[in-house]
């Protein structure tokens, strides 16, 4: 990444949710931030992707490249989805193609121009996850290389999917952090810090004592949303 947070404790967080290859939503995004530092300006201040980037959506190519170079008026920390693992899982091992395919990765190859009928009907995984290798430019792989698997700031522990209760936050595993779902939805649990997650889409963005839900489901709904966090004050931006 082109910039890491760079201020030591932000006063202001904007927290965006699963973008899933919406790039024209992410533009938007984009925008809204910076006209709202401008309006309500903030002596430090920090941009956070909650993972996510690609698949399902058709711009999965685009809004990596857009992501690599911090395209935000402020700093910036991409934080790991379990779809960027479902990428690298493919390069690992193409025959993970046949999961990856029903979550969107023939979105993200389509978007890297990797032609993928043969992938549809179960063949040359191999052929594909070469040309995709190929295709790739260093900027992405820093990219992904790069992604953290959590933050956490003031009263607020951010991550993809959520945490698995009873275990300290400290010591919370990848598979949890990138995929848990029921577990931590239904829980009611004080987690020590109140939980910024996506992974798990909802038609509006959840406020809870213990979590923050901030994933609208961009790709279905076409409405990205952001949370923007200031000490315990939560106020919403919307992509449309």
């Amino acid at each position: 990444m082109s910039e890491r947070a760079s201020v030591c404790e932000p006063r202001r967080v904007y927290a965006i949710g699963d973008i899933h290859g919406r790039m024209d939503l992410l533009e938007v995004m984009i925008g809204a931030i910076g006209r709202d530092l401008e309006a309500y300006p903030a002596a430090s201040s920090l941009t956070l992707t909650l993972g996510d980037y690609i698949d399902r959506g058709p711009q999965s190519r685009e809004v990596v490249e857009r992501l690599s170079q911090n395209p935000f008026a402020n700093a910036f920390l991409a934080l790991k989805g379990n779809h960027e693992t479902l990428l690298q899982g493919f390069l690992d091992e193409p025959s993970s193609a046949t999961y990856w395919r029903r979550l969107g990765g023939l979105e993200t190859l389509s978007s890297y121009g990797i032609e993928v009928g043969s992938l549809m009907r179960g063949k040359e995984a191999g052929k594909a996850a070469e040309t995709l290798r190929r295709r790739l430019p260093k900027t992405h792989l820093d990219f992904f290389a790069g992604l953290s698997l959590s933050f956490s700031l003031g009263p607020y522990f951010f991550c993809h999917a959520g945490v698995r209760p009873g275990v300290p936050l400290a010591r919370q595993s990848e598979e949890d952090l990138l995929w848990i779902r029921e577990e931590f939805l239904l829980s009611s649990e004080d987690f020590g810090k109140i939980i910024v997650h996506g992974h798990s889409p909802r038609e509006e963005p959840e406020v809870l004592p213990n979590r923050i839900n901030v994933d609208t489901g961009a790709f279905i709904t076409g409405r990205l949303t952001c949370a923007v966090l200031e000490g315990r004050r939560v106020r919403f931006l919307t992509a449309r």
